[in-house]
């Protein structure tokens, strides 16, 4: 129970100053809004398959991730509040915190970004269910891996350009499987039966990443 409520004392900071300054939200927002705009704008009334779709709809996840989620430590770094995280919670609960409200960002960002995609791109979603657990699997691996890396770089003086450079090789696995889950979800997909071995390495990657993060970031945190 101490390590809940100290987890979850973390998270309920990250929330109320997010709540305060809305900085992370409407960067998120804006950066998915005008990437998906400028997409529209691109493509006109050309159709395009549903694998390019899925692809568009995946980069522009990873690269508002890189953008948006990278702050977690680095705003506690500007702030001066990291020697007071250190001696009063334990970097489990820190770790375990800071990846929940990252999730719950990306999963807002997610929904947005869906929504947004099939009115602009006239994407024409077949299986529901079947598209939402991939997101949410391909979210828990992308936030897990994006909360990892900003601890490690919130120290580095050019933090700003490195989180994408360093998070892009580490997700390639994840973005190959997680693309063609949510194909497999689209109109003229093959459903659950095409998607069931992707949806297994999305949830073994994400298990692996978050599994290793717990077991490293005690020596990240205190280093």
């Amino acid at each position: 129970m101490n390590w809940i409520r100290g987890s979850w004392a973390v998270l309920e900071k990250d929330i109320r100053l997010e709540m305060r300054s809305r900085y992370a939200l409407n960067m998120l927002f804006m950066f998915v809004l005008s990437a998906l705009l400028l997409m529209a704008f691109a493509v006109g009334q050309d159709p395009i398959s549903p694998r390019l779709q899925t692809a568009l709809l995946w980069i522009v996840i990873m690269f508002s991730a890189s953008i948006g989620l990278g702050r977690s430590f680095v705003a506690e770094e500007e702030r001066g509040t990291v020697l007071l995280l250190q001696l009063n919670v334990p970097g489990s609960q820190v770790f375990a915190g800071k990846l929940i409200f990252n999730l719950l960002l990306l999963l807002a960002v997610n929904l947005v970004a869906v929504l947004v995609f099939s009115v602009l791109m006239n994407m024409e979603i077949e299986n529901t269910v079947l598209l939402a657990v991939s997101l949410i699997l391909g979210s828990v691996g992308l936030a897990g891996a994006t909360t990892l890396l900003a601890a490690i770089i919130a120290r580095t003086t050019n933090r700003g350009p490195l989180l994408p450079v360093l998070l892009f090789p580490l997700l390639i696995p994840l973005l190959l499987s997680v693309v063609h889950a949510s194909r497999a979800a689209m109109a003229d997909g093959l459903g659950w039966s095409a998607a069931e071995t992707d949806l297994t390495t999305i949830a073994g990657f994400s298990g692996v990443v978050i599994t290793a993060a717990f077991m490293l970031f005690e020596y990240i945190w205190t280093d």
